[in-house]
């Protein structure tokens, strides 16, 4: 890891205040490498406080373009990006926040084909598509490879979090949580979903990704944090790894 110059010192000084991060804290940021998976109304806060935080790297995967409607959520994008790709966007906004990031895009969707390519060795995956497909993807091949996981979602009023530990050969998975998920047609775009939801619920998820980096505090690894935006109430649920879940049998093999 780098030394930090004097500017980054005074970049990160609000960061570095803080005992549990302190220097060598900042530098590990600095020297890690985060993969976003998707760059939309959850993508939107996650790429702004990790780049705001000092996330050496970036890789955002998402092969979307910006459209006007967006806007109303994905703060990352502005009316003159409207057409272009998420990706190329988001990386200009990073570069415009912080050039101390390195951004790697790729405007793909993720397949069983590339996954290998588009996720190569990083300190951890996080992602916040809105389809099962792409999560149970996702999550088996960061067990397979042991890279911790951030996962959320969120629609209408209502969001969650949680996060997988699979530098653990015991942890579970996302099947382990979703046994049977199903997309169906119950999407921000036909549902709606207000904006503050996905800034709060992709917040919780920088702040998941930040913690399990420096391995401070407590992670909601086993524990689905969920919140109702209406009520302003927050409930917490634990889950084990299940015995009928395929992914984590092959990985007990």
């Amino acid at each position: 890891m780098k030394p930090l110059t004097d500017d980054q010192l005074l970049r990160y000084a609000r960061n570095i205040l803080l005992k549990p991060v302190d220097i060598a804290g900042q530098e590990r940021l600095l020297s890690s490498h985060v993969v976003v998976v998707g760059a939309g109304g959850l993508g939107a806060p996650l790429i702004q406080y990790l780049a705001a935080a000092g996330v050496g790297t970036l890789t955002i995967i998402d092969d979307d373009v910006v459209e006007e409607t967006n806007l109303q959520r994905q703060v990352i994008h502005r009316l003159d990006t409207v057409g272009r790709l998420k990706v190329d966007s988001a990386a200009e906004f990073i570069t415009g926040l912080n050039p101390d990031v390195r951004v790697q895009s790729y405007a793909q969707r993720l397949t069983a084909e590339n996954i290998s390519t588009l996720i190569p060795r990083v300190d951890l995956v996080v992602i916040g598509t809105d389809n099962f497909a792409s999560r149970y993807l996702v999550s088996d091949f960061c067990a397979e490879h042991k890279i911790p996981l951030v996962t959320g979602a969120a629609i209408g009023t209502s969001g969650q979090v949680t996060s997988f530990d699979f530098k653990h050969q015991a942890s579970p998975c996302f099947r382990c949580l979703y046994e049977d998920g199903e997309d169906d047609n119950l999407t921000c775009a036909t549902a709606g979903v207000l904006g503050p939801v996905v800034g709060t619920i992709g917040s919780v998820m920088a702040m998941e990704v930040i913690k399990i980096l420096l391995s401070i505090g407590q992670p909601l690894f086993q524990r689905l944090m969920t919140w109702d935006a209406l009520s302003m109430e927050w409930q917490t649920f634990t889950y084990q790894t299940s015995q009928q879940c395929p992914a984590c049998q092959k990985r007990s093999l």
